[in-house]
């Protein structure tokens, strides 16, 4: 179990709903895909976490593990299922993804281990968006907005307006902790 406390670094998503599929239907598949393959790739779109400007430059300069925090919400996400084919860290090698990862609907993907189902509190405002253009911002103050994901780094003290948050669903990310998909 991961522990949520200053200087943590986190990367926190709201999920739901993806590509046709229910949250628990994902969870099983997921930890599945674990269980066979050691890891899984965990879909996703979206720039404020781009895998190459955002979620690695991030992950490399944290001071320790790399926690995905999820919050559970209500989701219309009713893409088609598409399944990618390959991944790349860097846009310019690619590779296969492994028949035991199925990662749909999605443009970029977390490479995630160790995925628990949780209940957790945290204070959004406790948290500051570490990377991008948004740097700096409390959590509780992102979160009002369009953000559903981000870098995060948490703070000693409350740096924003104290604004609880729901932590349903946790993994570790491994390297390179986000990657670039395509079919």
């Amino acid at each position: 179990m991961m522990e949520i406390r200053p200087g943590a670094a986190l990367l926190y998503m709201k999920v739901g709903t993806h590509a046709q599929e229910g949250l628990s239907d994902i969870l099983a598949r997921k930890n599945k895909e674990i269980e066979e393959a050691g890891y899984a790739l965990w879909g996703y779109g979206g720039n404020t976490c781009h895998p190459t400007t955002k979620v690695q430059p991030f992950a490399k300069s944290a001071d320790g593990p790399i926690y995905l925090c999820m919050q559970p919400m209500e989701s219309r996400h009713f893409a088609e299922p598409l399944r990618a084919e390959e991944f790349s860290a860097d846009g310019m090698r690619w590779n296969l993804i492994p028949s035991e990862i199925n990662v749909v609907g999605s443009r970029y993907a977390l490479c995630i281990e160790e995925l628990t189902e949780v209940d957790e509190s945290i204070d959004l405002g406790q948290m500051r968006v570490a990377i991008g253009s948004s740097k700096g911002r409390s959590g509780s103050q992102y979160g009002r907005g369009r953000g559903d994901k981000g870098c995060v780094d948490v703070a000693e003290t409350v740096v924003g307006e104290p604004r609880p948050g729901h932590i349903g669903v946790t993994a570790g990310l491994v390297p390179p902790y986000a990657v670039l998909l395509r079919s």
